[in-house]
């Protein structure tokens, strides 16, 4: 689930971070050291992690780098590995100004793996079918990725859309979900 309270970090949360290799290149989280995923995407770069978090939840201080994230890390690898639901059971906290992006965040928590919907279909599922543009900024605005799967949102046409991480990660997680889906 998305978490909203607490909306800031406290000077008592310690975050850590760990990168592990996927086929779709090396994929990083910064989790609280509670289990609560803050940010996650495909890159080494930290600071590309944070862009999207918001400032009431950006770290100041590097975070401690493991290995193992324990419960994180094991989901990412049963996603890999075939169990498409395991990084939806992963509590993340998000925040935002505005309850839209929340509730919307918590909608593609909710979206099947293996069966994208397009932006219209996600805009309709938020309640504001004409908002279009505002479900695309869920998307585009979502820190945690994977955890919250915007990349089955692709466009009208069947095409990919956008993807922070690249279309050809989204690519490659579509097929993967559609693969694993249909063995």
């Amino acid at each position: 689930m998305t978490s909203t309270t607490p909306t800031t970090l406290t000077a008592e949360t310690t975050l850590d971070t760990a990168t592990l290799d996927t086929p779709a290149g090396p994929f990083t989280v910064v989790a609280t050291d509670a289990g609560e995923v803050l940010a996650a995407g495909f890159t080494t770069d930290l600071d590309a992690l944070l862009a999207p978090v918001h400032p009431a939840l950006r770290w100041t201080t590097e975070p401690r780098k493991r290995a193992d994230l324990g419960p994180v890390t094991d989901a990412v690898l049963s996603y890999l590995d075939g169990d498409l639901t395991a990084v939806g059971k992963i509590p993340v906290r998000q925040h935002s100004d505005g309850r839209f992006l929340e509730h919307a965040w918590q909608l593609l928590r909710d979206l099947a793996p293996g069966e994208p919907v397009t932006y219209t279909a996600f805009a309709a599922l938020a309640g504001r079918p004409a908002a279009i543009r505002a479900a695309a900024q869920a998307c585009a605005r979502n820190a945690a990725a994977l955890f919250v799967p915007c990349h089955r949102v692709i466009r009208t046409d069947g095409t990919l859309g956008g993807y922070r991480w690249g279309l050809d990660v989204k690519a490659w997680l579509l097929a993967h979900e559609s693969r694993v889906r249909t063995t």
